[in-house]
C-alpha cells in the first residue's frame, strides 16, 4: 500500500485496494439515534479503581486543575468487533487468501471504527461540556480531549481525587490521582463510549530489576558487586548463599555473544540474517543518552551488522501534540529501562533499526502514560514509513489496578497492530504471579492484596507476552560444561543452550530446594525464617487474566490451562537468577563500558530483559521470511508460535509424541540438535506474599491476601513492619503452587524458550503450508 492512497475515502481503499477485506461486510447504521439529554444518563461500569476504597482520601483535586490529553475509548459494534476478529484470524492462517493481507489505521477505522456519525455526536457533546476536543484517531475508536478536573466531575458526575495508597502507617506516602466512582455520560452515547482513559495516574511500570553497579575481575573474569548495605536483608542473604553455592563472592555477567549463543541466533548472522530492513520500536516513557547504544554496540562489536539508532517523540496524527519530550538525555537523568529495551533489541537483531519512541508520563502533560501514547501514536501512523515491524513494551500493572477503559484501550491497540502486521512483545512481570508488586513483595503495599493477577498491558490475545529463566548450570553444579573459564574476544563465554528453569529469586524456588537443601520450597521457607526478612516476590510473570478470554490457539498445546481465560506468559526468555548470581551487562552514561571493563559496568535483569531480546529474535525471523517470499510483518507471533509447539509437544489431549521429552530443557544439547522449543519442567514462579499484622507495633486490620498460604511470620520495612509470611497459592487453606513448570505449556514460562535458528526453519513450512 502506498501513501498515494490515503487521499482516497478511506472505505472505497477498504473496498477497492486491499484483498484483507473483500467479503467483510461492517455496513451498518448509526447507533446514536436518541436526543443526547444530560438529564437521561447511565453509569459505566469498571471506570473507576474500586479497590482505592481501601486506601487513605487525601483530598480533592481543585476544579482548575488541567486535564490534558485525555482519551475517550469509544465502543465498536459487536458486528465489527466480529468481523476485526474473523479478520486476524484469517490473518495468521496459512489456508486462508487473507494470510499475511494486513490493513492500514484508516482501513481499520472505517471498517472496524466507530461511525463517523457517532463519533460526531460524541465530539460535540464533549465540546458543549466545555471540553476541547483535540483530535479523532484514524482508528475511530479514540478521541483526545482536555479539560480540567471540574469539566470531569460536571461532565462524568465523577470526582477527582488524590489517594494515598501507601503501606498502612507507612512513613513514606505513595500519592495518586484518581476518579472515586463510575462516570455517567448520557443513556443515549453509552452504546457507543466504554470510558475515559485518563482518569488516574496509575502508569505502567517498567520491568526491571534494580541496577547493579558492578567491576570486573581480570583474574576470575567474573564481577563484583559492592558490599551489601547492613539494612539490605535480601542483597546480604543473595551474598551468602552465593559464597555457599559456588565458593566465590562475583557474580556473573552475560553479554551478547552469550544470549546469541544460548537462543541460537549466531548461525543466522553467518547466513547473513541479523534484522537488516526491520524497524523495532522499544516503547517508554523516559529517554538515554544515546551515546549509550553506540558504546554498548563498539564493545560487543556489533558494529560492522550494520543496525541503527533514533530517538524520537512519536506525534499524533493530526491535531496538537499529546507527546512530549520526557527528557532523560543526559547520564544522570536516562532512564535504565529504556538503555536496556534499545541496546538488548540489537543485542539478538544487530542489523535491525531500533527506534526509541519516548512520550512523557507526567501527569502535566497527559494523565495516562506515555508508554500507550508512543505505542498509539506509532500505530496510528497514517504513513507506512512511520510504523515499525516490531514494538516492545517493557511495562505492565496488574488488571486488578487498571479501569474497564483503560484495559480495552490497550487490548484495542493491540488488536489494531496485529491487524496492521505488527508483532508486538510485551513483558510478563517481574513478581512471579501479581506483576504489580515489581521490585516489593507481594501484598506488602497498596490495595492490590492479590497474590495471582495478569500484566494488564500483556493479557490482550494480540500480543506476544514473554517471561523469564534462570539458567539452571550454578544450582545443578554444571557450569563448566556449558560455559568456558575464559571470555573470548566479545566477552562471551557460554557454549552452547544451556538449561533453564523459571527466574524465581524467592525461597519458593522449588529447584533451588531440591539442589541445594534436598527439601520442598515450603519446607526451606519455612527453615529460612528464623534468618530474618529475607523473602521476596522477583521472578518471572504469569498468570490468567481476569478480562480477557482466551483465544482459540492457546487451547491447542500440551499443559494449556484448563480455563477460559487469556494465560500468560506465551514465551519466555533470560530474566534473572536465584541468588542473583547472573545478570546482563548494560553499557550506560553513569557507567559506560570500556575495553577489558576497566570501569564498573551496570548489571541488570528482569523481564524488560527478554522482551525486547524476543523482539529481536522477531526481527531476525522476519527478514528470513521476508527473503524466503514471505512478509516483512508477522503481526502477533503467538499464534504461529502455539502451532509450532504442538507439533513438538502435543495437543492437550492424547499420548504425547517423543519430542516432548527429547525437547526438555534439562537435556541440554544432548539430543535436542531438532528441538524448536526448549521445555522449561524445572521450578516455578510462586513466590513470597505478605499479609500486614502491624506498624510500629500498632496492629493493624488488613483483610487477607488471596491466594497467599501463610507459612509463619516475619519483619518488613527494617523490622517497622510485622507480617505474616507464605507462598502464591492456589488455596489459602493448603499449600498449592501459583504455579510451578511442567511438560508443555506453563504459566511459569509459557512455551518455554526458544532455538532461533530451528525457529525459522519450522516457521518458513507453517507459512506455506
Amino acid at each position: 500500500m502506498t501513501t498515494a492512497f490515503a487521499a482516497l475515502p478511506s472505505l472505497a481503499l477498504a473496498a477497492g485496494a486491499n484483498a484483507a477485506l473483500v467479503g467483510i461486510n461492517t455496513a451498518e447504521a448509526p447507533r446514536v439515534t436518541q436526543v443526547v439529554n444530560n438529564n437521561v444518563v447511565s453509569m459505566l461500569a469498571r471506570t473507576h479503581l474500586a479497590r482505592l476504597a481501601q486506601t487513605r482520601l487525601v483530598g480533592a483535586v481543585a476544579d482548575s486543575t488541567p486535564m490534558p490529553h485525555m482519551q475517550l475509548i469509544l465502543k465498536p459494534s459487536a458486528q465489527r468487533t466480529k468481523a476485526l476478529d474473523s479478520l486476524i484470524a484469517a490473518q495468521h492462517d496459512p489456508s486462508s487468501g487473507k494470510y499475511h493481507q494486513w490493513i492500514t489505521p484508516q482501513e481499520y477505522g472505517a471498517n472496524f471504527g466507530v461511525k463517523d456519525a457517532d463519533i460526531q455526536a460524541v465530539s460535540a457533546w464533549l465540546a458543549a461540556q466545555g471540553f476541547k476536543v483535540n483530535s479523532i484517531y484514524p482508528n475511530k475508536t479514540q478521541i483526545d480531549f482536555s479539560g480540567t478536573a471540574g469539566t470531569v466531575r460536571r461532565a462524568f458526575r465523577t470526582q477527582m481525587n488524590r489517594y494515598d495508597v501507601s503501606a498502612p502507617n507507612s512513613k513514606s506516602s505513595d500519592v495518586h490521582v484518581a476518579n472515586d466512582r463510575d462516570i455517567s455520560i448520557p443513556a443515549a452515547l453509552a452504546g457507543v463510549v466504554t470510558g475515559v482513559a485518563g482518569l488516574n495516574d496509575f502508569h505502567p511500570k517498567p520491568l526491571v530489576k534494580q541496577t547493579k553497579q558492578a567491576q570486573y575481575n581480570r583474574a576470575s573474569h567474573m564481577f563484583q558487586l559492592p558490599k551489601p548495605a547492613a539494612d539490605d536483608a535480601k542483597a546480604q542473604a543473595d551474598a551468602t548463599m552465593r559464597l555457599a553455592i559456588t565458593g566465590s563472592s562475583g557474580v556473573r555477567g552475560l553479554v551478547p555473544d552469550d544470549m546469541q549463543t544460548i537462543y541460537n541466533t549466531a548461525p543466522l548472522y553467518k547466513s547473513g540474517l541479523t534484522g537488516t530492513g526491520t524497524t523495532i520500536a522499544v516503547v517508554e516513557d523516559v529517554g538515554m543518552l544515546p551515546s549509550d547504544w553506540d558504546n554498548f554496540v563498539s564493545q560487543f562489536g556489533l558494529g560492522h551488522y550494520g543496525g541503527t539508532f533514533r530517538q524520537f517523540e512519536p506525534q499524533p496524527a493530526s491535531g496538537p501534540t499529546n507527546c512530549t519530550d520526557p527528557g532523560g538525555e543526559s547520564a544522570a537523568s536516562e532512564s535504565v529501562e529504556t538503555v536496556l529495551d534499545s541496546e538488548y533489541a540489537t543485542a539478538l537483531a544487530p542489523g535491525a533499526n531500533v527506534w526509541v519512541a519516548i512520550c512523557s508520563d507526567s501527569a502535566t502533560d497527559n494523565f495516562f502514560g506515555g508508554v500507550y501514547i508512543a505505542s498509539s501514536n506509532l500505530i496510528n501512523n497514517p504513513d507506512p514509513a512511520g510504523r515499525p515491524n516490531i514494538i516492545s513494551a517493557s511495562y505492565g500493572y496488574g488488571e486488578l489496578f487498571v479501569d474497564a477503559a483503560s484495559k480495552r484501550a490497550i487490548d484495542m491497540m493491540w488488536a489494531q497492530a496485529d491487524a496492521e502486521g505488527i508483532s508486538v512483545f510485551v513483558s510478563s512481570g517481574d513478581s512471579g504471579s501479581n506483576p504489580s508488586f515489581n521490585g516489593s513483595i507481594i501484598g506488602i503495599s497498596g490495595p492490590d492484596g492479590a497474590a495471582v493477577d495478569a500484566n494488564a498491558f500483556a493479557s490482550s490475545a494480540n500480543d506476544t507476552a514473554v517471561g523469564g529463566t534462570d539458567t539452571a548450570d550454578v544450582l545443578a553444579g554444571t557450569t563448566s560444561k556449558y560455559f568456558n573459564s575464559t571470555p573470548n574476544a566479545l566477552y562471551g563465554s557460554a557454549k552452547s543452550y544451556v538449561p533453564e528453569l523459571t527466574w524465581n529469586e524467592s525461597c519458593g524456588n522449588a529447584y533451588a530446594a531440591k539442589m541445594l537443601f534436598n527439601q520442598a520450597a515450603l519446607q526451606v521457607c519455612k527453615n529460612l525464617l528464623p534468618f530474618g526478612p529475607t523473602f521476596t516476590s522477583e521472578g518471572g510473570g504469569g498468570g490468567p487474566s481476569s478480562f480477557d478470554m482466551k483465544p482459540a490457539w492457546q487451547r491447542i498445546v500440551r499443559g494449556a490451562a484448563k480455563d477460559q481465560s487469556r494465560d500468560l506468559p506465551d514465551i519466555s526468555l533470560f530474566g534473572g537468577s536465584f541468588a542473583g548470581y547472573t545478570w546482563a551487562v548494560l553499557c550506560t552514561g553513569s557507567a559506560p563500558c570500556t575495553p577489558g571493563f576497566t570501569s564498573p559496568v551496570s548489571l541488570v535483569g528482569g523481564t524488560s530483559l527478554s522482551a525486547p531480546m524476543f523482539a529481536g529474535i522477531q526481527a531476525v525471523l522476519d527478514q528470513g521470511l521476508s527473503l524466503a517470499g514471505g512478509s516483512l510483518n508477522q503481526g502477533n507471533a503467538a499464534p504461529t508460535l502455539y502451532q509450532l509447539a504442538r507439533d513438538e509437544y502435543g495437543g492437550p489431549t492424547g499420548a504425547a509424541p517423543s519430542s516432548l521429552s527429547a525437547c526438555n530443557s534439562d537435556n541440554g544439547t544432548k539430543g535436542t540438535a531438532n528441538c524448536v522449543f526448549h521445555n522449561i519442567t524445572e521450578g516455578g514462579n510462586a513466590a513470597n506474599c505478605v499479609q500486614q499484622t502491624s506498624v510500629l507495633g500498632m496492629p493493624i486490620d488488613v483483610p487477607p491476601t488471596p491466594n497467599c498460604y501463610i507459612y509463619g511470620s516475619g519483619t518488613a520495612y527494617f523490622g517497622f513492619v510485622t507480617v505474616n509470611v507464605g507462598l502464591t497459592s492456589l488455596s489459602n487453606t493448603s499449600y498449592v503452587p501459583a504455579y510451578p513448570a511442567q511438560a508443555g505449556w506453563s504459566f511459569a514460562n509459557g512455551l518455554g524458550t526458544v532455538n532461533s535458528a530451528n525457529l525459522l526453519k519450522a516457521w518458513k513450512k507453517f507459512q506455506v503450508l
